[in-house]
Formats: structure tokens, sequence, C-alpha cells
């Protein structure tokens, strides 16, 4: 009987424990601290009052030309970019245009509007949508948790779901002792769906760092950011984990699609 009590003691602390990192989870965090839930303005609004994380975001949001639906539309769902995906992506296309000698991009407006509008549209979907309304994900057991299939405002469906990280206890030694199964806090996913034969084959995911912020005209989920590099400086420094497009090819073939105009002077 005691070695019963025991066991419900320590399940109890541990559900504690993952409620507990869930909540610090959840107090609309960047990578880089810690932001509220509601910004008295447009989605653009709180993009631009950010330009550390989103200045290269709103510029190719202008050059899109949707400067007025993320500023007027009402009732979106917006999986946001940082700067950085933007670049590594681009330097993805550059290496490639090297390898076949042309000329790299150098300025954002050499890629022209139709491919940024195209490629921003994956992220962004009708409704205002929380992490609570979605359901779970497992990416390393899809087909147990696969999330759902939602269309983006480009008619392409994606894959959205949070998903439920394990309750963990570690040793002042930093030692596993015990493990609860999808108790700990939870992750929202972007998913980009390579091949609709099989669904759950190769996806490419996209983690949110920030959820559930919320903009008047809409609700903003930060896509993950991390320091993972350093500048000559040896100061850490923002690399993203995620490319913008989803793939460098996907990215690739976009822009090649609409053409590449020539810098201007």
């Amino acid at each position: 009987m005691m070695k019963k009590l025991n066991i419900r003691a320590l399940l109890v602390m541990l559900l504690a424990i993952g409620l507990f990192i869930s909540c610090q989870k959840d107090k609309y965090y960047f990578d880089s601290g810690t932001q509220k839930g509601t910004f008295d303005g447009s989605v653009l609004a709180f993009l631009k009052s950010k330009p550390q994380y989103f200045d290269t975001l709103t510029r190719v949001i202008e050059i899109a030309g949707m400067n007025d639906y993320f500023d007027k539309e009402q009732d979106i769902t917006f999986f946001a970019p940082t700067s950085s995906t933007i670049y590594k992506s681009i330097r993805g296309l550059n290496a490639y245009l090297m390898s076949n000698g042309r000329d790299t991009v150098t300025k954002l407006d050499q890629i022209k509007p139709e491919a940024w509008k195209e490629l921003l549209s994956l992220y962004v979907f009708k409704g205002k949508n929380k992490l609570k309304d979605y359901p779970q994900i497992d990416t390393l057991n899809l087909l147990a948790f696969a999330g759902q299939g939602y269309t983006s405002i480009n008619g392409r469906t994606m894959s959205i779901g949070v998903l439920f990280n394990d309750a963990v206890s570690r040793n002042a030694s930093g030692v596993e002792i015990s493990r609860v199964k999808y108790a700990g806090y939870r992750q929202l996913y972007l998913s980009y769906i390579p091949n609709y034969a099989t669904p759950k084959v190769g996806l490419k995911h996209a983690p949110v760092a920030s959820s559930d912020i919320a903009p008047r005209n809409g609700i903003v989920h930060v896509l993950a950011q991390e320091t993972n590099d350093f500048n000559a400086s040896n100061q850490a420094v923002w690399v993203s984990k995620h490319n913008f497009g989803f793939h460098t090819d996907i990215f690739i073939n976009t822009v090649q699609s609409y053409g590449i105009l020539p810098p201007t002077p």
C-alpha cells in the first residue's frame, strides 16, 4: 500500500513540474525574452515594433504588396518567420546561382513581388487560431498524432499541430531519473507537406518559439531561432532553425519561376 502511495505522489509531483514548465513556456517568449500576449495595433504594426526580429520580413511584406493585408485584414493567423530565415534562404539561392555562373541577389527587390507573395502566403491562415485550437502532433510518431491539415491563403494545405513534450526529472548531476510521456510543455509546429500522396512522410517542420501573440486583427506565432553561431567578435548570433519557404529548393524554384531582376543602381 505504501509503495502505491509513493508512486502516486511521484506522478503528482511530476505532473506539477510539467504544468509549471508549461506555464513558463506560455509567456509569449521569443528565444531572447518574454513578451506580452496582446498588442494594441495591427499584425503589421506588431512586426514593425520588433525590428530586431522582423526588419527584413516587413521589407519583404512591402515588396510583396501585402502591407494592407497584414494591416487591415481581419481574423488572420500568421506564423511569422524571423529575418534570419529569409537571409538563410537567400544564401542558399546565391550559392546555387554562383555554382551555375550567374549573378547573385544583392537586394531583396531583385526577387519579384509575386515570388515573395507566394512564399509569404504559406505562413498565413484565415481565422484567429491559438495554440489551444490545434490538435496534438508527435513528429516521431505521426501515425499516432499527425496534427491536422489547414489551408493557407495561397491554397496549399499545411500541417499544424502541438507537440506535447515529456516531463523529465533529473538529479543534481543532470542524469534523468524519471519521465512522464506528453506531460511537459507544449510547442506549436507548422509543417510543409512535400507530397500529398504520402502526407506523413518527409514533412518540413517549423517549430514556434512564441505563440498566441494577439494584435487587434489576428494572432501571431513567431517561428523559432537559436544562438548556435558566433560572429568575428566571438559574440553569439541568432541562426534560424528554419528556411524561409521551408526548404532551399522550394525557395529557389519559386524565385526562378518568376525570374530575378538585375540590381537597381
